[in-house]
């Protein structure tokens, strides 16, 4: 309590006095379904008290939250004042990880109660009671005909949105008393990812409500209730486990950040643009999902290669660009056992392989690297070339693109080339991590803005000085802005494919043999 603004108890205690005006009535009508005011209440408060049991071992995942069948049904089957008492009892008893608890548990009980009898009141007002079989919404007593449907769906849908309404309402305006949060933002995302659950929850109240009213009986209304909360057990452990995973694979990127300063933000601009690339191929959503981690995790290796290699400034020798070389495996290794990156983990050992076979680690050739291996690989060297680091300048976003498209064929898929600056001509390049000043953003449609294509001039060479080349030829996105003036791409020596370097520009830490590297 002590730690709340006087504002938020204020707040707390407005919510508290309009439960207790919504339940009264029910505490002072004789009419009072009481039988099925105390089943009802037990059961939601079994349902809460379940998440916390001990004979479970703690195995119910925090995240399935409040179980809002039993007070849907309540609210369709009862009077407006015994559908917010039936609401009290588990609100009070649901699970608070925060401190102050019993504040917590008090809030929630007064929200949830509340929420029922605003609920209730818009199921009446709409006639739903007549819908579920006629005569008054007691709970008891069998009813004058049979559900009427399709016709309930409409109120008892009403109800549900009116009770996730005022709980979002509710929970905006705690956030700006309790945690000072401006009103403009308070409920930003709230109603957006709690709807759709209320108004399933609201459809399986219904389908409870209705078996309560048939001639079978209350324990009819468990053949529904049980497959439901089932479900919401598996749907909150699928959520806590993929929590975990982005926990994991955080902690892994962070650790590859902490090493090499001058690449952060350099994972999660690849597997943006390894999205953009496998959208554009037209993968699904579930190998989306796989691109963008393999994105992500492509550099995890480095943890195993020494931090001076990393941040040396100067050309590597052949023994420091062997053990650079070492890092998708490491990589592959170190994921290796964590299950649910899949097709991930064959993309983190080949993303330095060439389409022409003389990538690493083993050699192989078009086909043979597996696609998202080629798709990781066309995203690294694209970030590499227009950001920057400690041994190159970032380059225009047009020039690399360019000299992409140079290397389609020898050291790039054309195919994943030519889907990723088509990608950006569509929808242009905004990084998700800009932690570099020089990260570019381009906008959609500016490869149409016919403007000229970059113009040649020194780019650095493999001596101490810049030599004279030539510019890239046209590329689809030769008109887009070149976004302040930058070096272009490094020419390859005469007789030698022209490759587009890695991230160390041919002679840092991630460049291949010969000027090679992705």
């Amino acid at each position: 309590m002590r730690a709340l603004p006087p504002g938020a108890r204020a707040y707390i205690l407005c919510a508290v006095l309009a439960a207790a005006a919504c339940v009264t009535p029910a505490l002072t009508d004789s009419g009072t379904p009481w039988t099925a005011v105390l089943l009802l209440a037990a059961l939601y408060l079994g349902c809460e008290l379940l998440k916390v049991c001990p004979l479970l071992g703690g195995r119910v995942p925090e995240g399935i939250g409040s179980f809002f069948p039993v007070v849907l049904a309540a609210v369709l089957l009862l009077p407006p004042a015994a559908a917010a008492l039936v609401a009290l009892p588990g609100g009070l008893a649901g699970t608070v990880v925060q401190r102050p608890a019993r504040m917590r548990r008090v809030w929630h009980g007064a929200q949830q109660a509340t929420a029922a009898w605003v609920a209730g009141r818009t199921y009446g007002l709409l006639h739903g009671p007549a819908t579920l079989g006629g005569g008054p919404s007691t709970g008891s007593g069998p009813p004058v005909g049979p559900a009427d449907f399709p016709v309930a769906l409409l109120p008892a849908t009403a109800a549900a949105v009116a009770f996730c309404l005022v709980l979002t309402a509710l929970d905006g305006g705690i956030l700006i008393a309790a945690e000072r949060r401006p009103a403009a933002t308070a409920w930003r995302g709230l109603l957006s990812s709690s709807l759709a659950p209320h108004c399933v929850h609201g459809l399986a109240g219904l389908m409870m409500a209705v078996m309560w009213r048939s001639s079978y009986g209350p324990p009819a209304a468990l053949l529904v209730l049980l497959p439901m909360y089932i479900s919401c057990w598996v749907f909150a452990q699928y959520h806590r486990e993929r929590g975990a995973h982005q926990a994991t694979i955080r902690a892994l990127v962070q650790a590859v950040d902490i090493k090499d300063r001058y690449t952060r933000g350099h994972s999660e601009r690849v597997g943006q643009a390894s999205t953009m690339i496998a959208r554009e191929l037209g993968m699904t959503e579930d190998r989306l999902e796989t691109v963008r981690i393999a994105g992500i995790l492509h550099d995890v290796g480095k943890l195993g290669v020494p931090t001076r290699l990393l941040r040396k400034d100067g050309p590597l020798t052949p023994q420091e660009r062997r053990i650079i070389e070492l890092h998708p495996e490491y990589g592959h290794e170190m994921v290796r056992g964590i299950g649910f990156l899949g097709e991930a983990r064959s993309a983190i050992l080949h993303h330095h392989e060439r389409v022409d076979g003389s990538g690493y680690p083993y050699g192989l050739t078009g086909e043979q690297i597996p696609v998202l291996a080629r798709v990781v690989a066309v995203a690294d060297a694209f970030d590499a070339m227009t950001s920057t680091r400690s041994y190159s300048r970032a380059r225009p976003v047009p020039v690399a693109l360019a000299e992409l498209e140079r290397c389609a064929g020898a050291q790039f898929d054309p195919s994943m080339v030519r889907a990723l600056v088509d990608a950006i001509g569509r929808t242009g390049w905004h990084p998700v991590v800009t932690s570099d000043e020089d990260l570019q953003v381009i906008p959609a449609g500016a490869a149409a803005a016919g403007m000229p294509g970059p113009v040649p001039g020194p780019v650095p060479g493999p001596g101490p000085g810049p030599v004279p080349g030539p510019g890239p030829r046209p590329s689809a996105l030769a008109g887009m802005p070149e976004q302040g003036s930058r070096t272009v791409a490094p020419v390859a020596p005469p007789g030698r494919v022209p490759a587009v370097p890695g991230p160390a520009g041919g002679s840092g830490p991630d460049a291949d043999p010969g000027g090679a590297g992705g």
